[in-house]
């Protein structure tokens, strides 16, 4: 069993953000967990002071009372720390299948993909568990492996950080 899946079938309790294009809108809820499932960056968008600071880096999920929760690690100090710490709501997205449709015409050309984007609260996890939980889940995503050690120093060094995603959309073309 996946630690992922929340303890099995779930009805979403995640709030869709409305999209424009809802002819390329993807609403069904096992397509969008296998798209993030195997994706493997996802980047982060702060707000600094009216500056918008994007961010790339490795996650891990799980689904948490019906609502995604992304994990991704990081140094205890920098812009990315401190933004975490003072302001809270940010953006998500993760994109992946990219395919470029050639044409003979410049303006023509287009292209396949697949994303997701998002909003929510990061948060620095401070728990030791929820840390370990957390540093489990990205190395699930990135290795496929569910079982990983940890020594007590880099436990203490890391920052272990938390996504709780308030509003998410997916689509394709």
């Amino acid at each position: 069993m996946d630690p992922r899946d929340g303890g099995g079938v779930h009805k979403w309790k995640q709030r869709i953000l409305q999209m424009r294009r809802s002819d390329r809108e993807i609403t069904d809820e096992k397509s969008i967990e296998a798209f993030i499932a195997k994706e493997q960056i996802m980047r982060i968008a702060f707000n600094d002071n009216g500056e918008i600071y994007i961010v790339p880096v490795n996650y891990g999920y799980i689904i948490e009372s019906d609502k995604y929760v992304f994990y991704f690690h990081g140094a205890k100090a920098g812009r990315k720390y401190e933004l975490s710490k003072r302001s809270p709501n940010i953006g998500i997205e993760i994109d992946g299948n990219y395919e470029l449709l050639e044409s003979d015409v410049a303006c023509d050309f287009s292209a396949k993909f697949q994303s997701v984007v998002g909003t929510g609260k990061i948060s620095i996890v401070g728990d030791r568990e929820e840390k370990l939980k957390g540093l489990n889940c990205l190395m699930l995503q990135t290795s496929g492996k569910t079982e990983w050690r940890y020594s007590e120093e880099m436990l203490n060094t890391v920052a272990v950080y938390r996504v709780d995603i308030d509003k998410i959309s997916c689509k394709a073309k």
